[in-house]
């Protein structure tokens, strides 16, 4: 079949987008920035794709909460297209930013049946932007993502990406159902304590999917570790022979195959 093409939709504030687009274009895909002013004019754009992607970065500068505006737009016109993008069985990735836009509009996880969201991505712990690498693992075989992956090394920078579920029933089934997919550990692999977990998220969680294993978002970046040179210990000899997070693009556009 054709290369699969990725969607990276932009917003103001939007700062990872570039990079992103490369990522999927290093794993054999093909990748088009377009504004989001662009899609709500537009929204047929999107049949177009097989990947839609929400990238890193401070939409609208996060002036009420990270990824709310971005969201609200999203679950107020373009929740039928991008609903109807899923049911094709195409692929949703939201990264950091777009991890909480994914939230915010409802896209990741659904609203529960009183209208409120199952879970949030709150402030750190700490109250403070933290920008450090983290170990990851993953947990489960749902998400698309994730295949073949067991361990990574990412960094992350955010203010606002502890996973917080509305209630413990809500978190349990979450985990129960193999959607809690990606979580940080400390260097040995075992649970992770701040600095390690550098939000304070429930369970460790890093990143989430949705039901089918196919919208999934992480808090981490891997678009920013490629490259072996990217990790921050290469001339130590610690960098693989490709950068972790490579993978999980090449998972996305090999799943088109």
């Amino acid at each position: 079949m054709a290369t699969p093409k990725a969607l990276i939709l932009r917003a103001p504030g939007t700062n990872c987008d570039g990079e992103t687009a490369f990522a999927f274009q290093l794993a054999g895909g093909q990748a088009e920035r377009v504004h989001l002013n662009r899609l709500l004019d537009q929204p047929n754009l999107a049949e177009g794709f097989q990947i839609l992607c929400l990238p890193g970065g401070f939409s609208y500068g996060d002036d009420i909460a990270a990824g709310r505006i971005v969201g609200s737009q999203i679950r107020h016109h373009l929740d039928e297209v991008l609903r109807q993008f899923i049911d094709a069985g195409k692929l949703v990735l939201g990264i950091c930013n777009g991890f909480q836009i994914l939230l915010k509009s409802g896209i990741l996880l659904p609203d529960s049946d009183d209208g409120h969201p199952p879970a949030t991505l709150a402030w750190n712990e700490s109250q403070r932007f933290v920008d450090r690498w983290v170990h990851l693992k993953t947990f489960g075989d749902k998400c698309v993502f994730l295949k073949d992956i067991e361990k990574m090394y990412l960094p992350v920078a955010h203010a606002e990406g502890r996973f917080a579920a509305r209630d413990a029933a809500t978190l349990a089934a979450l985990d129960k159902a193999d959607q809690l997919a990606l979580r940080y550990t400390d260097a040995a692999g075992g649970e992770a304590a701040f600095p390690d977990c550098p939000n304070g998220a429930q369970l460790g969680v890093a990143g989430a999917c949705d039901s089918t294993g196919r919208v999934f978002g992480l808090m981490p970046h891997p678009e920013r570790h490629l490259d072996p040179t990217h990790h921050p210990r290469w001339t130590r000899g610690e960098a693989g022979e490709v950068g972790d997070g490579l993978k999980i693009f090449q998972n996305a556009v090999e799943y088109f195959s």
